[in-house]
């Protein structure tokens, strides 16, 4: 997956972490929330907001880092 167009890092926002399309959700926020147990339905219906892609990108810029 491409996660490129998905995840963005902007130095003035969540002090430059990893975020889900220029939200304030980081790619940290989800993997702990999957570590935690949490499945992608009870993500995805926490945060109406993502989408199932946004999850997958997160996983994807994980495994490369």
């Amino acid at each position: 997956m491409d996660y490129h167009d998905l995840i963005t890092i902007e130095p003035g926002k969540r002090s430059g972490k990893p975020c889900i399309r220029r939200m304030r959700i980081t790619v940290y926020d989800i993997l702990e929330y999957l570590v935690g147990g949490m499945t992608e339905a009870e993500i995805l219906e926490d945060f109406s907001e993502l989408t199932s892609a946004d999850i997958k990108a997160c996983l994807a810029f994980a495994a490369d880092r």
